[in-house]
């Protein structure tokens, strides 16, 4: 039976079609040092074996509920909304199906807050079965940033929080921000920690003790090869635009910086790289010609754009 108390932290495992990895999951969290957790199990309708995995916890004292979709609600971040509305914790961490973690994860982050803390995350490996294939890196092994300096200096051209799973957040700022994030495919998360910093500090720990996990059936491959990372990369930036988080110089200097990306990834495909930079050079408009365009995009790109694009792009 769990404690009539709230615990400290709700943990929220939001599955999707994760069957293969859901048991290192769950244990992972289950062996964590710092004990007053409650765990939330969703799943999205999967197609697989989770189901079973999932019920097999049902009678653990740590789970207080297991929900299993009978229709799939199609965004992954309605799935986090809905655990969050089961929360009794104070803090919330999204531990995603597919990742895992090291014993002392929310002990570390439990430690690192304080009254005004309104995010706290560890570093992250990203990993492929046994080959590291890139990882954060922090320049302290501790600090705490105020939540509007953090969004300036490491969340506008970058996501530093790439992995749900490496974060925890006071669950009171969830529900003074708003649901926008969970209209979003790829980009939600991102604009959910922007929003959750403007209220409060940022506590960062240097240490790695999460495993972000890539593999065949990962989304992010797919969000990037068909333009969406992008595509939703510029609904972010005019979201955040209009709630003067950034300001319009900012916003065209951050696109450019985009745009310079878009045009060498090789992620892309034929398809997907001509909507995204066609959106680009529609919201760009006259920035297209601006030096800071030049500079930044390079002369060849910067000549071949505005020999090659209409001119309706340039007189917006």
């Amino acid at each position: 039976m769990l404690s009539p108390a709230p615990p400290f932290v709700s943990v929220i495992i939001p599955n999707y079609n994760h069957a293969p990895y859901l048991q290192q999951r769950i244990e992972s969290v289950l062996a964590q040092t710092w004990s007053d957790f409650e765990i939330i199990l969703l799943d999205d309708c999967s197609t697989d074996h989770s189901a079973a995995v999932l019920n097999g916890y049902r009678r653990h004292e740590k789970v207080s509920h297991v929900v299993l979709n009978e229709e799939n609600s199609g965004s992954p971040f309605k799935q986090w909304a809905r655990g969050i509305a089961l929360a009794r914790g104070e803090w919330v961490w999204i531990a995603e199906s597919d990742d895992w973690c090291e014993p002392t994860l929310l002990h570390t982050l439990v430690d690192g807050i304080e009254p005004a803390t309104s995010l706290a995350f560890c570093q992250s490996l990203t990993v492929r079965d046994n080959d590291v294939l890139w990882f954060s890196k922090p320049t302290r092994l501790a600090t705490t940033q105020a939540g509007i300096e953090f969004v300036q200096e490491h969340m506008l051209r970058n996501n530093v929080i790439f992995n749900a799973s490496m974060c925890i957040f006071r669950k009171k700022h969830y529900f003074a921000i708003g649901p926008e994030f969970t209209t979003y495919r790829f980009c939600g998360d991102w604009l959910f920690w922007i929003s959750l910093a403007q209220h409060g500090n940022v506590f960062i720990s240097g240490r790695f003790l999460n495993y972000f996990r890539k593999h065949e059936a990962d989304v992010s491959g797919r969000a990037y090869q068909s333009g969406l990372g992008y595509i939703e990369y510029l609904r972010l930036l005019e979201h955040i635009e209009s709630q003067y988080i950034i300001r319009t110089d900012q916003f065209t200097h951050l696109l450019l910086l985009k745009l310079q990306e878009m045009l060498y990834d090789s992620r892309l495909s034929t398809e997907g790289r001509q909507e995204a930079i066609s959106l680009f050079y529609n919201r760009l408009g006259r920035g297209l010609r601006s030096t800071a365009a030049l500079r930044i995009l390079g002369k060849k790109k910067f000549v071949q754009i505005l020999l090659t694009q209409p001119f309706t792009h340039f007189t917006v």
